[in-house]
């Protein structure tokens, strides 16, 4: 039996078509989508009709499962259409609303009774904003959803289902990327209204909280004709980027993950869940039944490529300039911040590059100084995860940037621990596979990562150390 998993990023929407019974890809595609924090989920769509078609069709699919983007809000009328363009998770306009929402009920609130504290990347506080800002957006506004669920409720029927069975019925989500809303609670397992209310004005329908392993419905006959989707293909409930990819990778307790794509993400597998009134550890919840603490930063691969075309080396030799330089780069020390930042949460800061003289400011100094600069900002956002009472006690780096030697090295000596390096894959779509498995009623157990490899460097503790002291 054959399952697919999408994974609807940020830059673009991957298809892994999968045997259900080992885990094995057989085929996959992609297409690209539109750049900016603005993005209309029509544009998604049309992406997923691209990819699913580069993957040579899903007409022999039993079942599929949509993973996306964390936070991204999507408003939608008493139609079901969509209302405006998508504001994604690294559209940092709400940050005055997420400093008016946790001054109203307090940080320690917040972390007790929903699990996280607010930044701009959270759905309520862009939820806030257009209460504010677009008031009349806001009243025409009849539910919101998350860019997973919109997926899935298109390949449901989208509108035409909304119309003949109501928004109540045909919006769907899991819990793990509800936690990544700022409504619904890890503590109480439910949305909070009163909240949702507060933010916004009214009280909008919500999709449905599915349980881990439930099914979603089936892929509409018109659009299953129209995608070349197998007729009553299965649909998982989804999922968030970050809790697909730990499905992918099998995480169990103890495991913690690094990955390194447009945002740089840290995030462990955890039985219990966390409240860090700091706002520093999103406390979500995972896909599974369990919790998955993160934290993220925004700028990762995104500053590397910035660099990469400031010294103008290709990625082979961007690699060989970062690992020709000792540790430190010669006292040139970068501060990662280009995007503002959200761990810490610094919404308003700029990069800074310290330390410059005549004989460190070549192309190598510079390259060296970049990848500390992203696994230093990491090395932040792991320590934060630990100091939280979390056990992490192993490290696996993923993403498009783990592919590199140089950011593979310089993680396994500023974190000062070796770091297991998985195959090069989709693990946000194998993830999705791997729950589209479950929903068909096959065991996964028997899935396994061939081909990981460790990696141990030298430990270098005054890279992180002087990052610390320059970054306040």
């Amino acid at each position: 039996m054959l399952v697919a998993g999408i994974d609807s990023s940020t830059q673009s929407c991957k298809v892994l078509v999968v045997d259900a019974a080992t885990g094995k890809i057989v085929r996959q595609g992609s297409a690209s989508h539109p750049e900016g924090t603005e993005v209309h989920p029509h544009h998604w769509w049309e992406a997923l009709k691209r990819a699913i078609e580069s993957a040579g069709g899903l007409s022999d699919v039993g079942a599929l499962s949509v993973g996306g983007q964390q936070h991204g809000m999507v408003l939608l009328d008493s139609a079901g259409e969509v209302c405006r363009e998508a504001l994604l998770w690294n559209d940092t306009r709400s940050a005055e609303q997420a400093n008016q929402l946790v001054e109203r009920f307090g940080a320690s609130w917040w972390a007790q009774n929903i699990g996280s504290v607010p930044v701009a990347s959270f759905t309520v506080t862009k939820l806030a904003w257009v209460a504010q800002n677009e008031p009349e957006i806001a009243s025409r506004t009849a539910a919101v959803c998350l860019p997973h669920d919109w997926l899935t409720y298109k390949l449901r029927g989208g509108a035409e289902l909304a119309q003949r069975e109501g928004l109540e019925v045909s919006l769907t989500t899991d819990r793990g990327d509800a936690s990544g809303t700022g409504y619904w609670s890890t503590t109480t397992e439910s949305y909070d209204l009163n909240l949702v209310e507060t933010a916004f004005g009214h009280r909008p329908v919500l999709p449905r909280v599915l349980d881990a392993w439930a099914s979603a419905g089936n892929v509409d006959s018109d659009v299953a004709r129209e995608l070349g989707i197998h007729p009553n293909c299965l649909m998982g409930a989804g999922s968030g980027d970050n809790m697909a990819a730990a499905l992918g990778l099998g995480a169990t307790p103890g495991k913690g993950i690094v990955s390194l794509g447009t945002s740089g993400t840290v995030f462990a597998s955890s039985s219990t869940s966390t409240h860090d009134e700091s706002g520093m550890i999103a406390g979500f919840a995972d896909a599974t039944g369990n919790f998955l603490p993160l934290a993220c930063t925004l700028n990762a691969t995104q500053v590397l490529d910035r660099l990469r075309t400031l010294t103008g080396l290709d990625y082979a030799q961007f690699d060989a300039a970062a690992l020709s330089m000792e540790p430190g780069a010669h006292g040139l020390t970068l501060i990662p911040y280009f995007q503002g930042e959200r761990t810490p949460n610094r919404p308003n800061a700029t990069g800074t590059l310290h330390g410059m003289r005549l004989d460190n400011v070549s192309a190598a100094h510079i390259a060296r100084a970049g990848v500390e600069a992203i696994i230093c900002s990491l090395n932040d956002a792991l320590l934060a995860i630990r100091d939280c009472g979390v056990e992490v006690t192993s490290l696996s780096l993923i993403g498009g940037g783990a592919a590199s030697i140089a950011t593979q090295q310089i993680a396994s000596s500023i974190f000062g621990e070796p770091i297991a390096v998985p195959p090069t894959s989709e693990y946000v779509a194998l993830g999705m596979a791997r729950q589209a498995a479950h929903v068909a009623g096959v065991d996964t157990q028997t899935w396994q990562l061939v081909g990981e490899s460790l990696v141990h460097s030298p430990s270098a503790p005054h890279v992180f150390q002087t990052y610390q002291q320059l970054r306040g």
